[in-house]
């Protein structure tokens, strides 16, 4: 199977997020979590300087690295272009003519976006796991679903007396012994 690469989505401006969370909507319906891994909104924090009557209040705000884009690290396939492509929001995808172009890793690289190895698990859905980091450390539960694409399992925790599903990354789990 081909390896997910990171594209980028125009999209009208002000409309970033409405398209993360439609795509996300049908990647979810659709169950292509597989092909369509990852939607972003890139962000970065802005100290921001306003003059009142009392005097000048600084703020700290987030705002859009490239208003009008959206980076989507996704497997190019006729199905996956025509979901991203048909999506209220989106104009296009960056590239000459109707052709989407991948963006390098050393472009990713200077965004802040590592691509990280892939884990190698000797666990799969049904088997007991243990928590070894994170907010849910030393938490053991039952493995529900696994996401390759993400590195993730979602796991069901026992919280207030009853089963809730929580997503944790591969690097934060074991399997119980």
């Amino acid at each position: 199977m081909a390896e997910a690469q990171w594209y980028v989505a125009h999209t009208y401006s002000g409309y970033e997020k409405k398209v993360k969370a439609n795509i996300d909507k049908t990647v979810a319906n659709r169950h292509l979590e597989d092909q369509i891994v990852e939607v972003r909104v890139p962000m970065h924090d802005v100290w921001e300087t306003k003059d009142s009557k009392v005097g000048a209040k600084r703020e700290l705000k987030s705002k859009k690295m490239f208003p009008g884009y959206v980076l989507i690290n996704m497997i190019m396939n006729d199905e996956t272009w025509y979901i991203v492509r048909n999506t209220r929001g989106v104009t296009g995808f960056v590239g000459p003519g109707s052709k989407p172009v991948p963006l390098s890793d050393a472009e990713m690289r200077t965004l802040g976006i590592k691509s990280e190895a892939k884990i190698e698990v000797d666990f799969e859905e049904g088997d007991v796991v243990t928590v070894i980091a994170g907010a849910w450390k030393d938490t053991i539960g039952t493995i529900q679903a696994m996401n390759v694409g993400k590195q993730t399992v979602t796991i069901n925790v026992e919280l207030f007396g009853r089963d809730t599903p929580v997503e944790i990354s591969f690097a934060e789990v074991q399997k119980y012994k």
